[in-house]
């Protein structure tokens, strides 16, 4: 079987690109949009002291706002009107689905076609809002509550701490994600590819060459030694090359269609497949799972230094590098692998459809009896996939625990994120090449048979 890149490579040349006159439209759209996504990243928050907060955050990168500037591009490091990135949209849209699979009202919704995903689209809309607003009181309290570090001098974050600031930072962070999400349906409409995904790939993409400069720095300073920064390199090579291998994995089902008469003829039944990918969850499971454990962590930035005492040892044991941190974060993974494979797919549905257009998996009554033996195929795929982001995820905190210089950029979920979206987007551009070599083909026959 010819892989993505062999096809992507066969059909792309200069000579194709040149004429691909609407791919390059999208093309430029995308990357302009990508650029203004970039240019707010780097517009502060008004009242916020950017030295000290500069400072606050260089003692503080493996944890809550270390997490966060791992998706917003450098923006919560700079504490830019970006700085929640497109996160608090995702988080809705994961928790739409999981109540669309649990609320008959809402799942009947979701069945109305167009119109119901556009009212889920619109219930998703009020949910950003309102988790954006509740994530920016806990930055804007976290923030007014510390103190950096200019010249051996304690300075204050936030020089005057007041309702005023506190609304304005709000707003501010809120209307930073909803315009995100704009812009990212624009990109997604007139662009190419998942304009949602492109924000967050822009981003990581970004912070890449400074946290290879910070690692070779390690080198240089002593922290790393060289054999640590080569195997580093390589490891990240050879996990780059797992994920695109796992991420293309299918287990497929023969379909068999009976044979069907055609006029005085009996044509023979054709043979299909239904693809399973061994990882249909993506990245949700793993960023999700991340969100959920640093929970505490924004309760306490929230609270500040009242915070109660076990609080504080909570955050101890479950900071990043910890045992109990990896052993909850792979459990979580592993529980939202399941459930949201169960949410997208769907075994008694596809059953359904193969019935309905006369297909079935030779061994197995078409109905009830075919549901049953897709849902176990999909459970056992599943603990391959489940098992495949526990590595992925888990290997450079390992890692990372153990060489605390290592930059948090090179991370298991930032690679998958930055591998799934670079495969999706190549596909799409490939559809648009193939589509405008069809409609050039059509073109040259209608002129023939003019002629």
């Amino acid at each position: 079987m010819v892989s993505a890149a062999e096809q992507f490579a066969s059909n792309v040349s200069l000579s194709s690109f040149a004429k691909a006159d609407e791919l390059k439209k999208r093309l430029l759209f995308a990357l302009g949009a990508l650029i203004v996504y970039r240019i707010g990243t780097f517009i502060p928050l008004p009242g916020v002291n950017a030295d000290a907060f500069r400072e606050l955050f260089a003692t503080q990168t493996g944890g809550l706002l270390g997490t966060f500037n791992l998706f917003s591009g450098g923006a919560t490091e700079r504490m830019a009107i970006f700085a929640l990135n497109i996160m608090p949209y995702i988080s809705a849209s994961i928790i739409m689905q999981m109540m669309s699979a649990v609320i008959p009202s809402l799942e009947a919704v979701k069945k109305e076609g167009e119109s119901g995903r556009r009212q889920i689209n619109q219930y998703t809309r009020y949910l950003t809002v309102l988790l954006a607003t509740v994530q920016g009181y806990f930055i804007a309290a976290t923030i007014a509550s510390s103190t950096g570090t200019i010249n051996g001098v304690s300075v204050p974050v936030v020089a005057n701490p007041n309702a005023f600031f506190y609304v304005t930072t709000v707003v501010t962070l809120v209307g930073g994600v909803m315009f995100l999400v704009w812009l990212g349906e624009q990109i997604t409409s007139r662009g190419i590819g998942n304009g949602i995904s492109l924000i967050i790939f822009a981003g990581i993409i970004a912070e890449l060459p400074r946290a290879a400069a910070g690692l070779f720095a390690s080198g240089r300073s002593g922290a790393l030694s060289a054999p640590i920064i080569l195997f580093v390199l390589i490891g990240a090579v050879a996990l780059i090359a797992f994920v695109v291998f796992m991420e293309r994995s299918q287990r497929r089902l023969i379909v068999q269609y009976p044979r069907r008469q055609q006029g005085n003829r009996m044509v023979q039944g054709e043979k299909s497949h239904l693809p399973l990918k061994l990882n249909t969850a993506g990245v949700i499971p793993p960023i999700f799972a991340s969100s959920l454990l640093f929970i505490p962590a924004t309760a306490q930035g929230a609270i500040g230094d009242n915070s109660p005492q076990w609080l504080q040892t909570l955050l101890l044991y479950i900071s990043p590098g910890q045992p109990l941190y990896m052993a909850i974060y792979a459990a979580g993974i592993i529980f939202f692998c399941f459930l949201y494979t169960s949410i997208v797919f769907n075994p008694q549905d596809t059953a359904d459809n193969l019935k309905k257009y006369g297909g079935y998996i030779q061994g197995y009554r078409p109905g009830a009896r075919t549901a049953e033996y897709i849902d176990f195929v999909l459970t056992r795929i599943t603990v391959i996939g489940a098992a495949y982001l526990c590595l992925v995820c888990l290997m450079p905190e390992i890692l990372r625990s153990q060489y605390s210089a290592i930059p948090v950029y090179l991370g298991g979920t930032s690679l998958l994120i930055v591998v799934t979206v670079t495969l999706d987007t190549v596909q799409q551009v490939q559809g648009h090449l193939l589509a405008q070599q069809y409609e050039s083909l059509i073109k040259k026959s209608k002129l023939r048979g003019a002629r």
